[in-house]
């Protein structure tokens, strides 16, 4: 599993966040996506990496500008994260 992390500069409010989490499903099979206007970030948990070309293509889209990416190893944590592989 991958947790791709976006910087994304535009959003300002919780329908945006919406927004840019309703992209990111569209064009990705994902398990998970959480925006925060705030934090001015998207955080995405794919089984799959994602290429930063259609990363940047999906945030453009959407009428936003990406700002960076980061991706790191993504395991559940506590009791049940133990025992999956």
């Amino acid at each position: 599993m991958m947790k791709i992390t976006l910087g994304v500069e535009g959003m300002k409010c919780v329908k945006c966040e919406a927004h840019m989490d309703d992209v990111v499903r569209k064009m990705f099979s994902v398990e998970k996506v959480t925006s925060s206007h705030e934090n001015k970030e998207t955080v995405i948990l794919s089984k799959e990496d994602i290429e930063d070309e259609k990363l940047k293509e999906a945030v453009a889209s959407a009428g936003y500008e990406l700002t960076g990416i980061s991706r790191e190893p993504y395991g559940k944590k506590g009791l049940l994260g133990l025992f999956k592989k």
